[in-house]
């Protein structure tokens, strides 16, 4: 059966999370810009650790980034970071300008505004912030997204400090990101399809962008899901940045899920319990069954003092195996499991063995080893003595889990639309009051100035992208567009003299043919685009060469100033030259074909330097002063 009709018939519950920098001057509780600079400055070290809430509990997620015993290292950009985000200064006011942008777009989605806006403390030690907690603010609750499928409640709107930027997977941050205002919007789970997922994103981004006040690029928004479905758990899934990812994130959790219960009742089914796993699942110490094995893994581990440790778990034969995403199967969850939370990469399961080097009669032995019956599976786990033993109490408590069916964890979203596992699911207990930042009355002062920022209709946006000639299709997609205030600002800037059309084409098509190339996105900054449609309003360059242009520095990554040159406008007298040039070859007594002939020739030469209308008069006019004279 196609998956689509699968996942619509399984009671699907999905709820969106929208984080979208803000393009204010300043930093939310600071005044550094909002810029990033990079990884020079003074670097601090920190190690973080959990607190305890107000109700004497310690947040799970916390707890389980603390026991990691992770030292954090970060660099200052004296530019774009202060003592505040070093947490060696109190934090200043809340922002206004990110307090304003809030209040808009909560007017915007029909919610309802607090009276007061207090900042909270909410509890984050992964290293993304050096006070081992993000400060949050609640602005607005209630409101709605329409959809055709039936409107999307909005659960709450708030204004956040965006985290620390990973400079790598060792630890290491800068603090040039680290906060800049984010506001995210969190809907109700009333979205039911993968195909609604996608449309409700979109238009909440559009509101967003239509504002004026959100940032651009990679990074700058990004998407979580909730998603469950009947049986199931509400499953956190983080970090989906592509709009066009989200249908396929979810369908794909969704199938997860169903895959886990399946799972679940297969396992009853056998009739294996808890307590059957938890005493057969004892670690074994297999490094001398194995210390002949041609496995490479196996024998450099054994080398180094590392050992081989096996864990049954009975009536597991064939489960392990199980797909339960494309290219995923339960024995990668547990895998995943035991990088997580052990440290440990060396994983092997009984469902995909003899394979690795690892032969028929070394898996008997092992089974024997074990005392495995016919229908048991096992695991074995290579590494450091420590990191293995902790790894076997991860597939216990892993394994048991399949008896409850879908975990309650956070996930990552994987560039092909499948996910991982990254901790468990943070609880109420990670959240407290900031007391270091006053609150701030909502008046009517702030929401009438709020309203100015309210943006209009996208119809009405619309109906003035057709105004300036653009498609209805043009149109429509430069309304969706991350780039839509890039589209604006050139537009007031070069139009008329340089057409919206190719402005908007610029933006989108060409971009998007050159990823289709194989050019570097990352290089076709807004100010790329904007110097080579300046160089086009001061005809330095024709329209015409815009693509060429901006195709040399994605894939010859050559500086945008030597493109440009590359492909500068050349005299008439030089067209002249070359139009002339190209029509002594062509055979006049057919008028049509020789124009064909010699517009080709001329083009060859020309391409990129001259409108290509230019080009087609000036050949028709020698073709014709020719023929007058022959």
């Amino acid at each position: 059966m196609d998956d689509d009709v699968v996942v619509h018939g399984l009671g699907l519950k999905v709820g969106l999370e929208v984080h979208q920098q803000l393009n204010t001057k300043y930093k939310l509780f600071c005044s550094c810009p909002t810029k990033l600079e990079g990884g020079a400055g003074p670097r601090l070290e920190r190690y973080l650790r959990p607190s305890i809430s107000e109700l004497g509990e310690v947040d799970a997620a916390a707890l389980f980034e603390w026991q990691r015993g992770t030292k954090f290292t970060y660099v200052a950009p004296p530019d774009s970071s202060c003592l505040v985000e070093a947490d060696e200064e109190p934090p200043h006011a809340l922002n206004r300008e990110a307090l304003e942008v809030g209040l808009a777009v909560s007017i915007a989605l029909g919610a309802s505004i607090v009276d007061e806006v207090y900042v909270m403390r909410k509890i984050v030690i992964d290293g993304s912030n050096t006070t081992g907690f993000q400060r949050t603010a609640l602005i607005s609750l209630g409101g709605k997204v329409s959809d055709e499928d039936g409107d999307v409640g909005i659960l709450s709107i708030t204004i956040e400090e965006d985290a620390a930027r990973r400079l790598d997977e060792e630890g290491s941050f800068s603090l040039d990101r680290l906060g800049v205002p984010l506001i995210e919007i969190s809907t109700a789970p009333d979205i039911k399809t993968p195909e609604q997922a996608e449309r409700v994103a979109k238009k909440i981004g559009q509101l967003l962008r239509l504002t004026g006040k959100a940032k651009r690029g990679l990074g700058t928004i990004r998407q979580d899901l909730n998603v469950s479905i009947k049986g199931g758990t509400k499953v956190e899934v983080k970090g989906v940045q592509q709009l066009e990812l989200i249908p396929k994130v979810v369908r794909n959790e969704a199938l997860r899920q169903r895959a886990l219960l399946e799972i679940r009742e297969e396992l009853k089914r056998r009739g294996v319990s808890e307590i059957d796993i938890i005493n057969a699942s004892q670690p074994v110490d297999l490094s001398q069954v194995l210390g002949g094995s041609a496995n490479k893994l196996i024998s450099s581990q054994l080398s180094q003092g590392g050992v081989v440790i096996g864990v049954r778990l009975p009536m597991f034969a064939g489960i392990l195996g199980r797909e339960v995403n494309p290219g995923r199967r339960l024995g990668t969850e547990m895998a995943d499991y035991v990088k997580a939370f052990a440290g440990l990469g060396g994983l092997f399961h009984s469902d995909e063995l003899p394979k690795y080097g690892i032969t028929k009669e070394e898996v008997e032995k092992v089974r024997d080893a074990l005392k495995l019956m016919d229908a048991d599976g096992f695991v074995l786990l290579v590494g450091p003595r420590n990191k293995a033993l902790r790894a076997a109490e991860v597939i216990r408590a892993r394994a048991v889990q399949c008896l409850q069916g879908v975990p309650k964890e956070t996930r990552g979203a994987n560039e092909d639309g499948t996910t991982r596992f990254l901790r468990p699911q943070p609880g109420s207990a990670r959240m407290y009051p900031e007391t270091d930042v006053p609150p701030i009355r909502i008046t009517e002062v702030e929401l009438q100035e709020a309203k100015g920022l309210v943006p209009a209709d996208p119809s009405m946006k619309l109906k003035w992208m057709l105004s300036l000639g653009l498609s209805e299709e043009l149109a429509r997609t430069m309304l969706d567009s991350v780039r839509l205030d890039l589209f604006e600002e050139l537009t007031r800037k070069y139009h008329p003299k340089v057409p919206a059309t190719l402005i908007a084409s610029t933006i989108e098509n060409t971009v998007k043919y050159i990823k289709s190339k194989g050019g570097e996105l990352s290089k076709i900054t807004d100010d790329v685009i904007e110097e080579v449609l300046k160089a086009v309003y001061e005809e330095r360059v024709p329209k015409d060469s815009v693509p060429e242009v901006l195709m040399a520095v994605a894939i010859e990554g050559t500086p945008i100033s030597d493109a440009i040159a590359r492909y500068l406008t050349i005299s008439d007298e030089q067209v002249a030259q070359v139009v002339k040039a190209a029509v002594e070859q062509a055979d006049l007594s057919d008028p049509r074909r020789a124009f064909n002939v010699a517009m080709g020739r001329a083009m060859q030469a020309l391409r990129g330097r001259v409108d290509g209308k230019k080009v087609a008069e000036a050949v028709r006019r020698e073709i014709e002063e020719r023929t007058r004279k022959n």
